[in-house]
């Protein structure tokens, strides 16, 4: 059994003070001043430049992070979400409008353009049935991103981003 941790350092090359964390932290403040370098020891987290899991998110594998530019967060982390490992199937239905309205369709494996293999200019809101997920605002998983868990979201667009599409879908797979 091996415990999962990511360990932030306050600057770039694992420099200054660090915190270890183990799962979700909502307020990495409480902590650290600032967060510009990290090392995933085992696991998968998303970190989040604004507190309380907002703002722009960032998928983070094992691996080290020497400066906080190297994954693309310009400013700091200032909280981050432990993935849970999930073995089994994934499932996840998406809908073109929100609150479940309009054309809906059932992934069960990640999808590079959700306009080209269902022909729908937007998916508005979804049900995460299994596994954990990262949707993507541009084709072949990239652009801003957002992670989901298992669970019902009426409203896409009131997860963090406005006015942001969601164009490729992507399961996470890592053996984190």
């Amino acid at each position: 059994f091996s415990h999962t941790e990511i360990i932030f350092y306050e600057d770039r090359n694992f420099q200054g003070r660090s915190y270890e964390c183990m799962s979700d932290c909502p307020n990495m403040s409480s902590y650290l001043s600032r967060c510009h370098s990290c090392r995933v020891e085992s696991g998968c987290f998303v970190v989040y430049d604004r507190p309380n899991y907002m703002g722009n998110q960032y998928f983070m594998r094992r691996g080290e992070y020497a400066d906080h530019t190297s994954f693309g967060i310009s400013g700091s982390v200032q909280s981050c979400r432990l993935v849970p490992q999930h073995r089994g199937s994934y499932r996840m239905k998406i809908f073109e409008r929100e609150n479940f309205q309009g054309q809906s369709h059932e992934l069960v494996d990640d999808c590079d353009s959700i306009v080209d293999r269902y022909q729908i200019s937007d998916c508005q809101s979804c049900h995460i049935i299994d596994g954990h997920w990262l949707m993507f605002e541009q084709p072949h998983h990239r652009g801003r991103m957002l992670y989901l868990s298992p669970g019902e979201y009426r409203s896409i667009k009131d997860l963090g981003y406005r006015g942001m599409r969601i164009s490729s879908v992507r399961r996470i797979v890592d053996s984190c």
